[in-house]
């Protein structure tokens, strides 16, 4: 398929509805507002495509990036692409979810999370907090620096609530993800969780709500499945 078919493909199954419902959760024009589960059909019959991927993400439509995120050939992503897409990750879906999946599951997700995390860009810092959480529940324990994880657990707990709404996000979806999938962390999350409380985050009138990380762990843990790693984290 090519892009110009693809991108009339989607604006076939855009609906105003669904629109409406994305833009009110953080996405960003232009967009047609066509369900999730309306491009898997078009990411099975595309599988991995780099350059189309690449081609999807340059239009600027939330609805061909996130496509584009399902679709890219993670491995083959260059440091230099990854940094042109953060940079152009305006959307909520697109700088929390598409961006950090394709850095996560690439060669480069935790140098560039690293860097990430420190930009004034509210969307390149949750875009850095989201990929290290993906980062994490994908890579074995033997593969992660856990010292450093521990600083940053530290670094979460004195920082989460004087940063941005979205940043305080994705810095508790780090705690939650740290404590679900490396064990040897999983008490000190949780004390850090304790120590930082209720983390409040404007929703913009959504019935969405921030993860009681606490709670989320225990869940968790109960059904046994901690330290479980994840062999993909797009959806």
């Amino acid at each position: 398929m090519t892009v110009k078919e693809i991108m009339a493909r989607l604006e076939s199954l855009g609906s105003p509805q669904i629109k409406n419902i994305h833009l009110k959760h953080g996405v960003k024009e232009p967009l047609f507002g066509v369900k999730v589960s309306d491009l898997k059909p078009i990411q099975k019959k595309i599988k991995k495509d780099y350059q189309l991927a690449k081609e999807l993400y340059a239009t600027g439509n939330a609805d061909a990036m996130y496509l584009a995120g399902l679709i890219a050939d993670d491995e083959k992503m260059t440091k230099k692409d990854l940094q042109a897409w953060v940079k152009q990750a305006r959307s909520g879906n697109i700088c929390e979810y598409t961006v950090p999946w394709v850095a996560a599951e690439g060669l480069h997700g935790y140098e560039l999370a690293m860097e990430w995390i420190d930009a004034k860009d509210a969307n390149i810092a949750a875009a850095g907090w989201a990929t290290l959480s993906h980062v994490v529940a994908l890579k074995p324990d033997s593969e992660l620096d856990l010292k450093a994880l521990s600083s940053l657990l530290a670094r979460v707990g004195k920082s989460i609530h004087s940063s941005a709404d979205r940043v305080k996000y994705t810095m508790n979806g780090f705690i939650i993800s740290v404590g679900a999938y490396v064990t040897p962390l999983t008490e000190e999350a949780i004390a850090a969780a304790k120590k930082i409380g209720v983390v409040k985050v404007d929703m913009h009138g959504t019935a969405c709500v921030v993860p009681d990380a606490i709670v989320y762990i225990k869940k968790i843990e109960d059904r046994g499945s901690l330290g479980k790693k994840k062999r993909t984290v797009k959806c």
